[in-house]
């Protein structure tokens, strides 16, 4: 079943041919490689752009991997530092550059290629070369990414799925529809899936072993359990009025634990970075006045 994100489509055909980067960020499983690689990929399809003039490479696609002389073995979870070599990946780029015309180049998990942001930056030297790139681990994901290419990279930041996204293809009524997107969110695979436990455990798994994980080596922590019971508390409190003295209070009384609120501060500021959450500040309409 396809799932429609006009508006983040409608972004990406606004920004071609712009000179930038266009950097696709969000949250893991958000629906960032789909849009690129298939909604983004049949729009150019469809507007008369040749199969052989839009190049797509997924970097962590033991495939594509062989196609420039690398072994997928080198990037296991064993060798998790590995990175692909950029030289074999400029030789294979450069290959498939068969003339003048343009070309649309759609990289998956470019994180995983060495000297990443070196490489990006000379594409962009090429005058006939249209750059779209995704990425999925806690640095790509940081907010700070576009520092990476030097002011040149134009971000997309893809959400999960809007209540108006997931409703347009479930089968239920609206009620339905707005029930089960407030319990289980809007991931799109999540929204895909036929029963609760595969949805519950879903979210359980992503939540524990990739968002936590992600935080948890990107800034050597000793543990996920303090972020994530803060989390647990945070959630708890969605739309309400909070501050990091009133969690650390919060975070005595529900978990019995005591963590500062200039660590709870910091954790916040973590969890932003990797998007799972969103600081929304309070208005005063009489502030202006």
């Amino acid at each position: 079943m396809e799932i429609k994100r006009d508006q983040y489509l409608n972004r990406l055909i606004n920004r071609m041919h712009n000179g930038f980067i266009k950097v696709i960020t969000g949250i893991r499983r958000s629906g960032k490689s789909y849009l690129m690689n298939t909604i983004f990929y049949d729009h150019l399809i469809s507007s008369g752009v040749n199969e052989d003039h839009i190049i797509l490479f997924a970097f962590d696609s033991a495939e594509d991997l062989i196609k420039i002389g690398e072994d997928p073995l080198k990037f296991d979870n064993d060798h998790a530092n590995e990175k692909v070599d950029p030289k074999k990946f400029l030789l294979y780029i450069n290959d498939q550059i068969k003339d003048k015309d343009d070309y649309y180049l759609l990289l998956d998990e470019v994180q995983n290629l060495g000297a990443f942001e070196a490489v990006l930056n000379g594409f962009l030297r090429k005058h006939n070369l249209d750059v779209y790139v995704t990425g999925s681990n806690s640095k790509f994901l940081s907010k700070d990414i576009l520092t990476e290419f030097e002011g040149r990279g134009d971000e997309i930041h893809v959400l999960p799925l809007s209540f108006s996204e997931f409703a347009a293809f479930y089968s239920g009524t609206s009620e339905e529809a707005f029930d089960e997107y407030m319990i289980y969110g809007g991931l799109p695979a999540v929204a895909l899936m036929k029963t609760d436990e595969q949805k519950s455990n879903y979210l359980i798994t992503q939540l524990t072993n990739i968002y936590l994980k992600d935080i948890i080596n990107r800034y050597n922590l000793q543990s996920d359990k303090a972020i994530s019971d803060l989390l647990d508390v945070v959630a708890s409190g969605i739309s309400s009025l909070t501050n990091p003295r009133k969690l650390s209070a919060a975070f005595a009384s529900v978990k019995q634990e005591k963590i500062s609120p200039n660590t709870v501060d910091k954790y916040i500021e973590h969890m932003e970075e990797a998007f799972m959450l969103t600081r929304v500040k309070r208005y005063d309409c009489y502030a202006a006045n």
